[in-house]
């Protein structure tokens, strides 16, 4: 016969599981957040497409103005005429900005440079034109002291660093720092976000058969630890299950977004070889009646699909990660980190009549897990082998978020064992406390119950 225990965490697993909401939140979530992602990624490359129209009108009789170079986001468009007529005709073009170069401009100390827009400059629009002007008055300054246009091309080099990750046998094996910090973030949200909700289902369910007096009635034939913690089991494997069906459908999902945008990549570079088949242009630039060719910079690759596999190179860097590592420790940490705080909420929810009472005692509960997200993604993402790492790693309150932020990186074997140790003690610590507060918490009705009062429930007897 099983225990009461395993009775009562295959209830609620299985009411939980059978429940409509949850088949629709497991199946629609990948899907809903595939194309969330995709939405935000379209609109922040949105930008890419449209190109701002400059009008330059340059006074300062060293033919800067002709000399800008446009990009696809910037197109420098030279005029004439007097400052003020031209900021007439300005404001009834199309145009979405005015770049006054005035006379007397140096190139040692150029001062007086004025950009005039319709409205507030955008910080986007005013970098790109300080940029176009620092490329040129550099070129300048180059040619002045004798360089040629040779020497200048030569002097500009591109390096691109390969990382690789060399372990203590010295096994090289691929790095990508944007991958490794993408994982980790994606770790730490999810473990943050689900220890929240599934937390918060063990309080209401309490709640909900406490103030139905159903309680009662189950207490006469379970104790108040196997209800607890079949209560905190059962919700538990609801999360796995959830976890496991997404990472399916979101392996599925991700195989289609991939294969779909490799095809629509591999067109876009077909055309861009067409349009360029020497792979770089030169543009003739005009300096004192000299003419100066000056390269540019991106060359594109000579087969498409090479195009297509240097900018899907992240998912190559994921082969690099500990990937094994990386799935059971975050199932450990899943799995510690919620039955740690899920305790204590089941205390909350037993300790309270009404729900509204619950935000006082959810506080201080959630303040560390709270903490230890922000400081892991503003702190241990940029340095996971510091001090602050380390020991919040340590923390078992801390710890699940903190660590699985540094598993993409790389732990130390021991780091990781006694991190894992200090969780199952912190474990085992607020269990036994949730429990003392629960046994006695179910029964109290009808009591505005105060942190003192929790504090004498710990030594209650019996």
């Amino acid at each position: 016969m099983p225990s009461n225990f395993w009775l009562i965490a295959q209830r609620e697993y299985l009411t939980r599981v059978k429940k409509r909401s949850f088949l629709i939140m497991t199946l629609l979530v990948p899907l809903v957040v595939a194309a969330f992602g995709f939405f935000i990624v379209k609109i922040a490359t949105s930008d890419n497409d449209t190109q701002d129209v400059v009008q330059v009108l340059d006074m300062s009789g060293q033919r800067l103005g002709a000399r800008l170079v446009s990009t696809k986001q910037m197109q420098f468009k030279p005029v004439q005429g007097t400052l003020e007529t031209v900021k007439k005709d300005y404001l009834k073009s199309e145009a979405d900005g005015l770049l006054y170069l005035p006379a007397g401009l140096s190139l040692e100390a150029p001062r007086g440079v004025q950009l005039y827009a319709k409205g507030n400059v955008s910080i986007r629009k005013q970098q790109a034109v300080e940029n176009a002007l620092d490329k040129l008055f550099s070129e300048d300054k180059m040619l002045a002291s004798g360089l040629s246009q040779e020497k200048l091309d030569a002097l500009k080099t591109n390096i691109d660093v390969a990382s690789i990750n060399l372990d203590e046998s010295g096994k090289e094996k691929n790095s990508n720092a944007l991958a490794t910090s993408g994982i980790a973030y994606a770790l730490a949200l999810l473990i943050y976000l689900f220890i929240f909700m599934y937390g918060v289902q063990i309080m209401r369910g309490v709640g909900e058969e406490k103030s139905s007096r159903i309680m009662e009635v189950m207490l006469s034939s379970v104790k108040p630890f196997d209800l607890m913690m079949g209560k905190i089991v059962g919700i538990a494997g609801v999360g796995l299950t959830q976890f496991l069906l997404w990472g399916i459908l979101s392996v599925g999902a991700t195989s289609a977004i991939t294969a779909l945008f490799a095809d629509k990549l591999t067109a876009t570079a077909k055309t861009e070889m067409a349009a360029n088949p020497g792979g770089t242009e030169r543009a003739a630039q005009v300096m004192g009646g000299a003419e100066v060719a000056s390269a540019d910079n991106a060359a594109t690759p000579a087969d498409p699909a090479a195009a297509v596999s240097e900018r899907f190179s992240v998912f190559k860097a994921l082969r690099g990660l500990p990937l094994g590592m990386i799935v059971v420790g975050f199932v450990i940490y899943f799995l510690g980190g919620y039955l740690l705080y899920g305790a204590l909420f089941g205390a909350i929810g037993a300790a309270v009549d009404d729900q509204t009472d619950t935000q006082q005692f959810m506080f201080p509960i959630t303040m560390p897990l709270i903490l230890s997200y922000i400081i892991g993604v503003s702190v241990i993402l940029r340095n996971p082998d510091g001090p602050v790492a380390f020991w919040m790693s340590m923390i078992p309150f801390t710890s699940p978020i903190a660590m699985v932020i540094r598993l993409p990186f790389g732990v130390p074997v021991w780091q990781l064992a006694l991190s894992v140790a200090l969780l199952i003690v912190g474990f085992i610590g607020t269990v036994w406390v949730a429990a003392r507060i629960y046994r006695v918490g179910v029964l109290m009705y009808g009591k505005k119950i105060t942190y003192r009062e929790l504090s004498k429930w710990l030594f209650y007897k019996g």
